[in-house]
């Protein structure tokens, strides 16, 4: 059928996206410019966007064809015990697992590394074809094709999402379903680092309808596609697979070598491997977040999340002060006047000196218990790194009931600016003050802040490079203004056991 849909005008997004529709998705499909990936907008590769929709620039009215999109659950994702999955060879769920893996194939996408040093490199990948594209096919449009066949928890083109008004442009989405329907943690929270727990969930427990594609690095130096790889299980390959209780069009996991079943903790070959990621789907509105254990992760296996929106997140609006450059050529930076205090990696020689840079630096954050989120943004470019501490006052019951009862946990989307709300109320109240306080929470105290930074620099550069570029005074100084709704506390570390998912801090 059709609907004629009213397009909101809102301001503070930026130049180029001035409006944005305030009504429910159910998989649109501009009725000029129907979209292969079931009706989602233009593809990426075209200049526009699943989200399209969402943020449309000119007139008041659009017309649009409406295609029903059921809210379905998946027979095997519903219960690990659930006897009606679609029986296979082996458990019957057609997993992950060493009854089910025998003989099984996946398609397989082979990266090239490049050095982004020399510019010939980087010219020669961007005037490649590859084999298949990347983002617009393997991504969407594979995610897609779950969506139609009923994989997911539930429908998340039908979740209503609108761009707040203001200096930043949060945006606000009402997911009713998520915290209904999404796994449960299954982990002690008082512990950035614990060991892998096989009986508890994991990824190996998926079904193979899950996973999208095997990702790794080309053995001869080329990208390569084979829609039909064994999946070698001694070599443990890394894979992209579903979010079953998706945030937002596209989301999808990364799971570095899987088979290794490697707790959540970040290692440098894992995270190079994230913003290989990044820098394969080639567009910015494509980005990667990671949250630890104890900064609401709620699964212990080492995965990183993704999805496509095309409308810049507040966080990357935000302004920054350089404090340092490193000897290899990384850029560190302060975040300001933004609610959440954090550093900002961009620059380096390689793409390997960027990720080795921010690896050590959320090593050195596990090794010392501190719970964080890192968004990987501007097509593996730019990487956010965010120590958190919401859920140690929770804990200490610093946190006001009104927050609380939101039922929100800020993890690196919400951080990033993508409040994913979950009652109608905080919905339809949604204003940028309302996200400000929300996210004051999440940030570390001045003091805290730079006992955190002290760390990181003598992790990544060492106290000779920190004090010859001027930084470790920097770091000495109280942090620069914020804004007055940023929420002030004093807290320093000890760890408190309980049922937060945080480092406590007194």
């Amino acid at each position: 059928f059709r609907q004629i849909v009213d397009i909101t005008a809102i301001h503070g997004v930026s130049r180029a996206l001035s409006h944005v529709r305030t009504v429910r998705r159910k998989g649109c499909v501009n009725e000029s410019n129907p979209s292969p990936h079931g009706g989602r907008g233009a593809l990426p590769s075209e200049g526009g966007s699943p989200s399209d929709l969402l943020f449309l620039a000119g007139g008041a009215k659009m017309m649009l064809r409406i295609k029903r999109v059921p809210t379905v659950v998946s027979n095997y994702q519903k219960d690990e015990a659930d006897d009606t999955a679609r029986r296979t060879a082996g458990c019957g769920k057609n997993c992950l697992k060493s009854c089910c893996i025998p003989g099984a194939k996946l398609p397989l996408y082979a990266f090239k590394k490049v050095n982004m040093e020399r510019e010939e490199d980087v010219l020669k990948m961007e005037n490649t074809e590859p084999p298949v594209a990347f983002l617009d096919s393997l991504v969407l449009g594979e995610w897609e094709d779950r969506m139609q066949k009923g994989l997911f928890r539930y429908d998340v083109t039908a979740c209503e999402t609108k761009v707040i008004p203001g200096e930043y442009g949060f945006i606000a989405q009402l997911n009713e379903g998520r915290h209904l329907k999404k796994r449960p943690t299954e982990f002690r929270v008082d512990k950035v680092l614990q060991p892998f727990d096989g009986n508890k969930f994991n990824f190996t427990k998926v079904g193979q309808e899950e996973v999208l594609f095997q990702f790794e690095a080309s053995e001869d130096g080329e990208v390569q596609f084979y829609p039909n790889a064994p999946i070698d299980v001694e070599n443990s390959p890394s894979v992209v697979a579903i979010n079953v209780s998706p945030i937002e069009y596209g989301h999808v996991l990364l799971i570095p070598r899987i088979f290794e079943c490697l707790p959540q903790r970040i290692d440098r070959e894992s995270f190079l491997l994230a913003l290989h990621m990044a820098a394969e789907a080639g567009n910015p509105y494509f980005r990667l977040g990671y949250n630890s254990l104890g900064a609401f992760a709620t699964i212990n296996h080492l995965h990183f999340q993704a999805y496509y929106l095309a409308v810049p997140f507040p966080i990357e609006r935000a302004p920054t002060k350089e404090l340092t450059t490193l000897s290899d050529g990384v850029i560190v930076s302060e975040l300001l006047k933004y609610p959440v205090k954090g550093l900002v990696f961009d620059g380096g020689n390689t793409l390997q000196d960027l990720s080795d840079a921010v690896s050590d630096a959320c090593i050195c954050l596990q090794d010392n218990n501190i719970p964080y989120n890192v968004l990987i943004s501007d097509c593996g470019k730019r990487i956010f790194l965010l120590p958190q501490c919401y859920a140690e006052k929770q804990a200490l019951g610093e946190v006001s009931p009104e927050l609380l009862d939101t039922q929100v946990n800020p993890a690196v989307w919400e951080i990033s600016g993508h409040m994913v709300l979950k009652r109608r109320k905080d919905y339809d109240e949604a204003s940028e003050g309302n996200a400000w306080r929300l996210l004051a929470e999440v940030s570390l105290s001045d003091e805290r802040f730079r006992e955190v930074n002290a760390l990181i620099f003598e992790a990544i550069a060492g106290s000779e490079d920190v004090i010859k570029n001027g930084t470790k005074t920097l770091l000495e100084e109280p942090c620069l203004e914020e804004d007055d709704a940023i929420t002030k506390s004093s807290h320093r570390g000890a760890m408190v056991a309980g049922t937060q998912e945080c480092l406590v801090l007194q």
